[in-house]
């Protein structure tokens, strides 16, 4: 299979790991991500993973309850470690060999971030996946996917959502609901469509990184948007927005 991009980073959200569950992590849907990720790892894409926390802890929501912005940030900082762990079971269960970095040190568990000894990894054929966010409070996962995308030198970002792609409405809400085949970051962002956050947009734009926006639950939706075939939302490009 020849595919479009040498080299990726997946970014997923912890909620895509609990599955139809209200809280925490299902195995059934960690080893469907992982055999995905498997695929294209041997197709000869070398791949790179920043996972969220929500699953375990939200930050935001802590905060808004009374809880210190910054020490909310850190407690959900742990919690996407704890999804980088159990990714990287997955997958060496299946025979994909896996590092996990993380911003905040956890020797014992984790190496720390180091951006040549990751870009070592995946020269290497291994999955890393980075943990902890960018280690600082106030950023999201967002942010820390672009962040490290730009710094191993990725050449797409590829967004996990729980829809087809980017739409002009909800599309839960209104079956009406357009889905934008490509965009570009201006729109994006005047617009406010929420693809990800503000800072990780003009992050990929300052960089020039595409994102490919498409729905995780669609198996072979990666191996398909890796060989180029029109996968979901790409932004980035050009714009069908008149």
């Amino acid at each position: 299979m020849g595919t479009a991009y040498r080299r990726i980073l997946l970014k997923l959200s912890g909620e895509a790991l609990m599955g139809n569950r209200g809280y925490g992590i299902d195995p059934a849907v960690v080893q469907d991500i992982a055999q995905e990720v498997a695929d294209v790892v041997a197709a000869g894409t070398e791949v790179a993973i920043v996972v969220g926390g929500g699953n375990i802890f939200r930050g935001i929501k802590a905060a808004s309850a009374g809880m210190d912005r910054a020490t909310a940030d850190y407690i959900g900082m742990i919690a996407t470690v704890m999804n980088a762990m159990t990714l990287q079971d997955a997958l060496e269960q299946i025979g994909v060999p896996t590092r996990v970095q993380t911003a905040i040190a956890m020797q014992e568990v984790a190496e720390p971030y180091i951006r040549r000894r990751a870009m070592r990894h995946l020269e290497k054929g291994r999955v890393v996946v980075f943990g902890a966010g960018s280690g600082n409070p106030f950023f999201t996962t967002d942010t820390t996917a672009a962040l490290r995308a730009a710094e191993i030198d990725a050449e797409a970002i590829f967004k996990a959502t729980k829809v087809d792609g980017v739409y002009d409405r909800d599309p839960t809400v209104d079956p009406d609901a357009h889905l934008y085949q490509s965009l570009t970051y201006a729109h994006v962002l005047a617009n406010d469509l929420r693809v990800m956050d503000s800072t990780a947009i003009a992050l990929c734009k300052e960089n020039n990184i595409p994102i490919i926006v498409f729905n995780l639950s669609k198996h072979g939706n990666i191996r398909r948007a890796l060989t180029g075939e029109p996968v979901g939302t790409i932004v980035g490009g050009s714009c069908d927005v008149t």
